[in-house]
């Protein structure tokens, strides 16, 4: 099979879709790879290092001719997806929630399109769940910026001149993301809470040693789909909940805000007047800043300061810890790769595995993906 791999065309966008030992498990499967030049460069992964794995590297161009199978971090822009060949299979996060125009793109070019974020959640494809292994490195890097834009230390430190007190992090969204932002603050010595409209996240959260806050009713007691996504919460327990954690940001030093509905806005969480409420020399870091930020005040890819408090919106927080980042979706696509070939080591998705069936934006010309009505 015939791969290709290119530079990322999305703007500050640092990843690379193959590493150079991802590389040399695809050759080693049989597969063979071209590499567009210096598309790993960002990630600390030069073009030497793809040619010992195995891997040629050419132009974009010479890349995409023939290729059977595409790689890619985010979707292609619209110049560089009109130079594919018919087709071919394109496998990346495509950001199918922002609508329905890329994938009538891909079916128009006849170009057959996974999406990884529709990755189901079952256990046979967790080694494959891209908005996972991204989503773990965001929570990580955000409590790191916000250490970094605090300004302050965050274990308690008793000194002979006196005694700093810990900081206090409040993590808002104890998913994937969440519950590394938790176990990064716990490691750092915040003092840390942690709130979640999910009834599974509460042992989670407490397993890491954080103070679990939350409005415990009925409606919170059901509010998690069979995919283990949280629900979204009626305008009674919103009231309720935004009260509580109005009263309990107030307290804070660090907050870190992760909460995402697939396919809708961030639902907002931090108003105007609870950053008001908060400290000076607080930090806000808002991962969700690229659906619209659970801040009222967020602004993506800006850090915003309000009051004495800063508001940081991070837009892309994997594309900040490229190489690691890199590294686990190249993984991610390894392991999907059995399910794109056949036993010759020819392209031959199994369009019927509930795996691939569950990525499938587009097939032979088509949208068929439920989201889109297909």
């Amino acid at each position: 099979m015939r791969i290709a791999v290119l530079t990322e065309t999305h703007p500050g966008e640092a990843r690379v879709a193959a590493t150079p030992d991802s590389v040399k498990a695809l050759v080693k499967a049989g597969a063979s790879i071209t590499i567009e030049k210096g598309a790993g460069a960002k990630a600390s992964f030069p073009d030497a290092a793809y040619e010992e794995a195995g891997a040629k590297t050419s132009t974009r161009a010479t890349a995409l001719k023939d290729a059977e199978l595409i790689l890619s971090v985010r979707r292609p822009d619209e110049a560089v997806l009109a130079k594919f060949p018919k087709d071919a299979v394109l496998v990346g996060l495509l950001e199918p929630h922002d609508g329905k125009a890329f994938a009538e793109a891909c079916a128009k070019g006849g170009i057959n399109a996974l999406a990884m974020e529709y990755t189901p959640r079952i256990t046979r494809a967790q080694a494959m769940d891209a908005l996972s292994s991204q989503s773990n490195l965001a929570g990580y890097r955000a409590v790191i910026e916000a250490a970094s834009i605090y300004g302050r230390a965050f274990p308690m430190m008793m000194t002979a001149a006196g005694t700093i007190a810990a900081a206090k992090a409040f993590v808002m969204g104890a998913g994937v993301a969440g519950l590394q932002a938790i176990a990064t603050a716990r490691r750092l010595g915040a003092i840390v809470s942690a709130t979640d409209v999910r009834p599974a996240a509460k042992e989670q959260v407490a397993s890491l040693g954080a103070k679990f806050v939350a409005v415990e009713d009925e409606e919170f007691k059901a509010a998690e789909t069979a995919g283990g996504y949280a629900k979204e919460m009626s305008a009674e327990y919103k009231a309720k909940q935004s009260e509580l954690v109005a009263a309990h940001i107030a307290k804070q030093d660090i907050v870190v805000t992760t909460a995402l509905i697939p396919g809708r806005p961030a639902p907002r969480l931090i108003t105007k007047a609870m950053v008001e409420a908060m400290k000076p020399g607080s930090v806000i870091v808002d991962i969700a800043a690229s659906a619209g930020g659970n801040c009222e005040l967020t602004k993506a890819d800006e850090i915003v300061e309000h009051g004495g408090v800063k508001i940081a919106g991070f837009s892309n927080l994997p594309a900040r810890l490229a190489a690691d980042a890199s590294q686990l979706l190249a993984k991610n696509f390894v392991n999907l790769y059995p399910l794109l070939k056949d036993e010759a080591g020819k392209l031959a998705p199994q369009w019927e595995d509930d795996i691939i069936k569950g990525m499938t934006l587009t097939r032979d010309g088509q949208v068929i993906h439920p989201s889109f009505g297909g």
